[in-house]
């Protein structure tokens, strides 16, 4: 329990994948991929339960293999937080609180869940994600890092691909990274039962769609998404060219710890 509410963290994983296919069967530094994540999320010990929810067999066999706990999901799910609106429908968890923990994201830190769960007392919000500021100019115009804008009550306006703001009379991207204007949007979620149980009559979002951005359809349906600030940084294995820079990290990480 945390701020006497139940949480469950649930990861989801689906064999699928467009930039990097079965990747969630992928080893680093030996071990399963998801075996990482299943190690990191059950030191957290804000969450009452941690498990997987997947979409194949091989997946649930993998989860077993290093002791893990995983439940089936449908193949149909297009995003992570559909495999947990999924599981709040069927019954398959209780929890007053719900996060989800990325299949991909074996580098997150505890306190990035402080971060993320510092206003769930809050009984006027539903869904929590996290943002860190962007130091890196190339990061502003990379389609491949989602940035999100929020008001001063740090609530989300809008997440895109594309850099937002737009800083109409301002083209120096070196000078625009230091204006604390960027922030990219950390893919860690949290969410209220309620809210799943909501979000399953919700239809189809086009900006979802367009954007490829999972966010935007709770923005569509009028959800506020509180938006909280974190200081790390989170690394995810999107491409094979990302798991090989993670076994950089794990070896490099290795070697501080034999100087």
């Amino acid at each position: 329990m945390f701020k006497n509410k139940k949480i469950v963290c649930v990861i989801p994983a689906r064999l699928a994948s467009f930039r990097f296919p079965e990747k969630m069967l992928s080893t680093l530094a030996g071990r399963p991929l998801l075996s990482w994540v299943w190690d990191a999320a059950t030191k957290v010990s804000l969450f009452d339960d941690v498990l997987f929810a997947v979409d194949d067999q091989r997946l649930i066999d993998c989860v077993h293999s290093f002791g893990g706990k995983a439940i089936l999901t449908s193949v149909t799910c297009q995003s992570g937080t559909e495999r947990l609106v999924e599981l709040i429908r069927h019954d398959k968890i209780d929890a007053d609180i719900i996060v989800n923990w990325q299949g991909d994201e074996p580098f997150i830190q505890p306190a990035m869940i402080l971060d993320l769960l510092q206003s769930i007392d809050h009984e006027e919000q539903s869904a929590w994600t996290l943002k860190k500021r962007i130091t890196h100019a190339a990061d502003i115009t990379a389609r491949n890092i989602a940035k999100v804008v929020t008001n001063k009550q740090e609530q989300a306006l809008y997440f895109s691909r594309s850099p937002i703001p737009c800083v109409r009379d301002n083209t120096n991207l070196e000078e625009l990274v230091f204006q604390d204007l960027y922030y990219k949007h950390i893919g860690l979620y949290a969410y209220t039962k309620d809210l799943l149980q909501t979000m399953s009559t919700f239809g189809a979002s086009q900006l979802e769609d367009v954007e490829k951005l999972e966010m935007l359809k709770l923005l569509d349906y009028g959800v506020s998404i509180t938006v909280h600030k974190t200081d790390y940084e989170v690394f995810g294995i999107d491409t094979p060219g990302d798991l090989a820079k993670a076994e950089l990290h794990f070896t490099e990480l290795k070697n501080k710890a034999n100087l």
